[in-house]
């Protein structure tokens, strides 16, 4: 059974950095998709970024440049680095897995509880 767990959330000045971390898959499989999204209060979620097993990236436009999605095949976990973070209204990060490739039809089949992250101004 698959577990997802994020750490590393919590409240950055404008211009900070964060960086997230998400456990409890095992990205050794041959085949997998892995992903955060964001969703604020009263908003849907949104893609931030995905990486495939081919170790294809995807960001969405509005944090392209200012993260890095990677896999730490030493800890097992899926990280998300955030730099130059912009104030805007707290969201929960959720990170989600599936094992298929990215870019196959198909939602995530495991995802966290979610990390919040505050940005203030």
């Amino acid at each position: 059974q698959v577990h997802l767990a994020e750490s590393g959330g919590g409240s950055v000045q404008s211009g900070g950095s964060l960086r997230l971390s998400c456990a409890g898959y095992s990205w050794s499989k041959t085949s997998y998709c892995g992903a955060w999204f964001r969703q604020a209060p009263g908003k849907a979620r949104e893609g931030v970024a995905s990486i495939s097993s081919d170790g294809s990236t995807t960001y969405a436009d509005s944090v392209n440049g200012r993260v890095t999605l990677s896999l730490d095949l030493a800890k097992t976990t899926l990280d998300l680095q955030m730099n130059s973070l912009k104030p805007e209204n707290p969201a929960m990060y959720f990170c989600a897995a599936v094992p298929r490739m990215c870019l196959r039809p198909g939602g995530f089949g495991y995802w966290g509880q979610g990390t919040q992250v505050t940005v203030a101004s």
